[in-house]
């Protein structure tokens, strides 16, 4: 089963898939941290979060390479974050055809995954070039996996409300 949790920044959508995730498997599942550490104020932010996930989680920590690290595992899978992974592929100049590509081969993955992803697209358009071509492509992939997803949350001040 593949679930989408969608929310703005700061909007309990983590914390939400997280308690998801845990409350639907009978095993430890995967946590697929996708964040690159840029300053010392992302470390803190990550050291906190790892520290409120505890134990509950096996967490593996890939930026780019998504399918590669999880296609030889069986456990239940939360991707924190895909938009942040997109940033991150953004970063490293692959194009929007490389992203669909890997996220449509984690589409087809055995292995329940649950995605979490920011939504970007409920904002004015900016003036950055940069920032339009993210949000552009924030909005394909999320219409992408929420396509393919059997479960769609949608989350505001940390309450999710099923879509889909």
């Amino acid at each position: 089963m593949k679930t989408l949790f969608i929310g703005g920044i700061k909007s309990g959508k983590s914390f939400n898939a997280e308690k998801f995730i845990l409350q639907t498997t009978q095993t430890k599942p995967i946590y697929l941290a996708t964040t690159e550490f840029f300053d010392d104020e992302m470390r803190e932010k990550v050291q906190h979060h790892q520290n409120l996930r505890g134990d509950n989680f096996i967490t593996l920590e890939e930026p780019l390479s998504l399918t590669s690290s999880l296609e030889f595992k069986n456990q239940p899978v939360l991707i924190e974050c895909v938009s942040m992974w997109i940033n991150n592929m953004m970063y490293h100049q692959k194009s929007y055809e490389q992203m669909h590509e890997e996220i449509t081969k984690l589409l087809t993955l055995s292995q329940d995954i649950v995605f979490v992803l920011n939504d970007v697209g409920s904002s004015v358009v900016s003036e950055n070039k940069l920032v339009r071509e993210f949000v552009n492509i924030n909005g394909k992939l999320s219409q992408l996996i929420a396509s393919e997803c059997q479960n769609v949350y949608h989350t505001v001040a940390g309450i999710s409300s099923k879509i889909k």
